[in-house]
């Protein structure tokens, strides 16, 4: 390793930023040129001058900010190296949502990679995470923490089909975020075996169309507000966290308000949004992927971004690994999480 890890990327008020290379990974406000490696709100903003990103990335960007999300803009496949003013750039599959990607930077022999968010469980609507071996690795650590172990996600969306035949009267109103979550939670629910129409919000409506155009079979997905509250009974209906209690559910029969979040595990922020069947599916990695990620990477030094850095920082000193957390500001905990906590609505 020729160049100092820090020389070539290090935390910033405004991310992180590649000195060499003149470019910020995820920056939380506008810069000239910057990294996007998924379309998440906070990680993915508008009003660069330059972004690189996955094509996939770079389609949600304009779904959600319109098609000036930047003044230009370039696609870079999975796998193929680019290069930014001298730095090596490569983009591989996180396994967070569609188009999400770990950033791998490489200058001087020196190679650091970014996660981004991730996970390492089956996902049907991205591909999955590919460990980079590097000399830094740079983690996020949203469940950072040994209680956060979720389960298969079988498990939990066989209990969203049992709750069907329990209570065949009820609208089931699953709250899901509207990228990534909310279409994951219909391919595994298709690939359970159920294939009668889902039911979305109309915030659902353009993502969940962008998913179909990139391949990925949702199977007959209406809008909620096309049919009557009678024609709901007995149904799922996917929407965003904030509709579980808002006016617009009123429409739905007699719904069963459900919540597809990591942070179901924690029992008083499902009390806390009255969410009857709390389901704990997240787009984030465990406990348990992030430490078996860590060995699997197996990198000459972990950073962690941001969640529960000090558990994960610990856990990775006791294994041997030199480790610190970088303590970066502007990305939520989780996509979900903010809406719990603030009672905002995700889209």
């Amino acid at each position: 390793m020729d160049m100092k890890p820090e020389e070539l990327l290090h935390p910033t008020g405004k991310g992180l930023y590649c000195p060499p290379g003149d470019f910020y990974v995820d920056p939380v406000s506008r810069v000239d040129r910057a990294v996007i490696t998924h379309g998440h709100a906070d990680h993915a903003r508008a009003g660069h001058r330059h972004v690189l990103a996955t094509q996939a990335t770079l389609d949600i960007m304009k779904v959600r900010y319109g098609d000036e999300f930047a003044l230009s803009w370039q696609a870079a496949p999975y796998g193929t190296r680019q290069s930014i003013n001298g730095v090596t750039i490569t983009l591989v599959p996180a396994g967070h949502v569609l188009g999400s990607a770990q950033a791998v930077i490489e200058q001087g022999g020196t190679r650091i990679v970014v996660s981004g968010d991730y996970k390492r469980r089956h996902d049907p609507t991205c591909p999955p995470f590919e460990p980079v071996s590097c000399d830094i690795f740079i983690s996020e650590a949203t469940f950072g923490l040994p209680v956060f172990i979720h389960p298969p996600d079988t498990d939990e969306l066989n209990k969203l089909l049992q709750s069907l035949q329990t209570f065949p009267d009820r609208t089931h109103l699953v709250g899901a975020y509207a990228l990534g979550k909310a279409q994951r939670i219909i391919c595994s629910l298709r690939a359970l075996g159920y294939d009668a129409p889902v039911f979305i919000h109309g915030a659902l409506e353009k993502l969940c169309t962008l998913y179909t155009e990139h391949g990925i079979d949702l199977g007959p997905i209406p809008l909620a507000k096309s049919v009557s509250k009678e024609d709901l009974r007995g149904q799922i209906v996917v929407a965003p966290p904030s509709a579980l209690n808002d006016r617009w559910s009123r429409r739905l029969a007699d719904p069963l308000t459900v919540f597809a979040s990591g942070w179901m595990r924690v029992r008083a922020r499902a009390k806390q949004r009255r969410v009857e069947l709390p389901l704990i599916i997240s787009d984030h990695a465990d406990w348990e992927e992030l430490t078996t990620t860590l060995k699997d990477v197996d990198p000459g030094a972990l950073w962690v971004t941001h969640g529960r850095e000090d558990a994960l920082v610990h856990y990775a000193q006791t294994q041997g690994y030199a480790a610190k957390p970088l303590n970066l500001v502007g990305y939520e905990e989780d996509d979900d999480a903010s809406v719990l906590d603030k009672g905002v609505a995700a889209e």
